[in-house]
């Protein structure tokens, strides 16, 4: 055997414990939910090993009383919110961090270590605490309110909470550290002398913003967005806590097939198209990174 043989032999065996725990914790749940996704929902709940593409034929149609199928596209309006509101915050979240990540990356050594640590900060608290103080924040009492009515701005407002525009701000609030760190990741390997010599070549601060660090910095700004994008799919506590139930999103909507209305398979079935949309985006996404890829090469 020679020595390439030996490696590859050694890299299988020392990856089996990762591929092992992968297959435990990811591959056979997965399973598990695509099955549930094809059986019949149980008569007290619950799902019995009957196989059926309903669940998935309930998403957009409904059963009428003679047994025609109708167009319902009320799981479609939800599917349509969803993915509103992620873009949304995401777009939100890389206008914000992308100033914050280039203000920390210019700061000394031990600056930079406490902001990035108050970055992270939050995340030593519990998400629930983090958006629940969204409830006060933003209520009839809250700190928004009674300022701008001691400023005199507004005699009297509705509250802000229980709208889009409080789920946004929790998303919003929640998400933006995993949209930050990879920014300053991606600013941190800039090299200084690309912005030194597009100034030298008479380049504007906006020119060299848009030619050198924005291409550069792209990498992470697609990193920092695939990983605010995704979550804010399976939100769930923004749209109860903030939205106050009345507002559904696919996470709720999943959670409520699980939990009140005990219909399992529609509840796996939405959970499988939610995970197959996330699989085509990254697909593509990884697809068209090795086509500019190969094009930089090429040229």
């Amino acid at each position: 055997m020679n020595a390439e043989a030996r490696n590859a032999r050694w890299n299988v065996l020392g990856l089996l414990p990762a591929q092992l725990i992968m297959l435990a914790t990811l591959i056979v749940p997965v399973g598990i939910i695509v099955l549930v996704s094809f059986s019949t929902r149980g008569p007290y709940g619950g799902f019995d090993y009957i196989f059926t593409t309903a669940p998935y034929r309930q998403i957009l149609f409904n059963e009428g009383w003679t047994g025609e199928l109708e167009f319902n596209p009320q799981y479609l309006i939800v599917v349509a919110r969803t993915m509103i509101l992620a873009a949304a915050t995401t777009f939100i979240c890389l206008l914000l961090s992308f100033p914050v990540a280039y203000f920390i990356s210019l700061q000394k050594a031990t600056a930079k270590m406490l902001l990035i640590y108050l970055v992270t900060l939050p995340f030593w608290v519990s998400m629930i605490v983090r958006v629940y103080s969204w409830i006060i924040i933003l209520g009839n009492d809250g700190v928004i309110a009674k300022t701008l009515h001691a400023l005199g701005l507004v005699d009297s407002m509705g509250s802000l909470l229980f709208t889009d525009t409080a789920m946004l701000i929790g998303l919003v609030y929640s998400y933006i550290p995993l949209m930050i760190l990879p920014i300053f990741a991606s600013i941190e390997k800039l090299d200084p002398a690309l912005v030194e010599a597009s100034h030298d070549l008479y380049g504007s601060r906006l020119t060299t913003l848009r030619r050198v660090i924005l291409p550069l910095c792209q990498p992470g700004m697609m990193a920092g967005s695939i990983l605010v994008f995704v979550p804010c799919l399976g939100a769930v506590l923004e749209p109860i806590l903030l939205g106050g139930g009345k507002t559904m999103m696919m996470g709720n909507l999943i959670q409520l097939q699980f939990g009140a209305a005990r219909n399992w398979p529609l509840g796996a079935a939405i959970s499988i198209v939610l995970m197959a949309a996330v699989l085509v985006f990254l697909v593509w996404r990884g697809l068209r990174a090795i086509r500019r890829e190969r094009a930089e090469a090429a040229a």
